[in-house]
């Protein structure tokens, strides 16, 4: 048999509404609060509903309504704590004004990441937030553009003429960043991150270059970047460290634009046995509690996720609802944490424990 004898088919509007002794447009109203329906009449309903156990299909009703009450949220990657919470943040959002989050990785890849879109254009659903694996020109953006989708571009991006943009202030984060190296005697200091193509990486990178240089003009800023994923950047940083100490010039600081690559370069430290910070510096863009649990904790940037996301499903619902005007393009100021892992060239460890601010 196709079904086990005991499986029971889930009731329907109908089956309410034969069972009540009303319509099926009756059965809606009720269970719309219309307030015109006869009290003996919606009181049939409600005990119907309650004694078939009916629960009303989202998906049907909203068959009707063109739009479903889904919000798709589309991520780089969930491996990380800030993706991570943007989903959770973004999910009790959703849920507050009655709508349902359906969250997807890109996995770093733009084709995947236009695809997920597609199906999500295919459910109807009703707006869409993005973060998009490198800026707001890429082909999931075009592709909101061309079919007309609600949506609002978080993280990756800086404005855009179409939509809605909610992302850190990457580049006042990083120029902060580069004032506490400078501050602490930093004259050689190695960037580390991923391709600039991504808008926040150029952000990042332009925000500490252009203050660091300002306030020290002979200071050296050595950059090393990878386009893919951390295993070559791993090989990078071995090959530069290398170099570097062959010719007895190497960094006193480093300064991760992303959280693997943080990782990465306290890996590489421990590997050739050297100690933050007497040994170099270390800080890092977005912050992990395995950055302030370990010894020394690890210098952070840390992101604003609660209020990118909460301005993002803002501006989002107002879009649902109708609201014009042009797109904005707004920015959240980060938090910088000089916590064990920085000092000055040479310096011993800090004493005691947590964050400098």
């Amino acid at each position: 048999m196709a079904q086990q004898e005991g499986q029971q088919r889930r009731p329907s509007i109908h089956d309410v509404a034969s069972h009540a002794g009303v319509s099926a447009a009756t059965v809606s109203k009720v269970l719309a609060g219309v307030t015109t329906v006869k009290p003996e009449n919606a009181q049939r309903v409600l005990d119907a509903v309650e004694l078939l156990g009916y629960r009303v299909d989202p998906l049907a009703s909203d068959m009707r309504r063109a739009k479903r009450r889904i919000i798709g949220a589309i991520m780089p990657e969930f491996e990380s704590e800030f993706f991570g919470q943007m989903v959770s943040e973004l999910e009790g959002l959703a849920e507050q004004r009655g709508y349902t989050l359906v969250a997807a990785s890109s996995r770093e890849s733009e084709t995947r990441e236009k695809e997920i879109l597609a199906r999500m254009h295919d459910w109807r659903v009703a707006g869409v937030v993005l973060a998009p694996v490198r800026n707001e020109h890429g082909p999931a953006a075009g592709f909101m553009k061309a079919n007309g989708m609600t949506g609002v571009l978080i993280d990756r991006v800086l404005a855009d003429d179409a939509f809605d943009t909610v992302s850190a202030d990457s580049a006042a984060a990083s120029a902060e960043v580069a004032r506490a190296l400078v501050g602490e005697g930093h004259r050689h200091v190695l960037v580390v991150g991923l391709g600039q193509q991504a808008a926040t990486v150029r952000a990042r990178l332009e925000g500490f270059r252009n203050t660091a240089l300002e306030l020290a003009p002979d200071i050296r800023i050595d950059v090393v970047l990878c386009e893919s994923d951390v295993e070559p950047l791993r090989t990078l940083l071995r090959d530069y460290f290398s170099k570097r100490e062959a010719g007895n010039d190497r960094p006193t600081a480093v300064y991760s634009l992303f959280l693997k690559g943080t990782l990465v370069a306290l890996s590489e430290f421990r590997r050739r046995g050297w100690h933050c910070p007497n040994d170099i510096s270390l800080v890092g863009f977005d912050d992990a509690e395995w950055m302030q649990v370990t010894w020394p904790a690890i210098a952070a940037v840390v992101q604003p996720v609660r209020e990118i996301a909460s301005n993002a499903m803002e501006v989002l619902f107002r879009r649902i609802e109708g609201e014009g005007g042009p797109p904005t393009a707004r920015l959240e100021p980060c938090k910088v944490l000089m916590r064990e892992s920085v000092g000055s060239p040479g310096s011993v460890p800090h004493s005691g424990g947590g964050d400098r601010q």
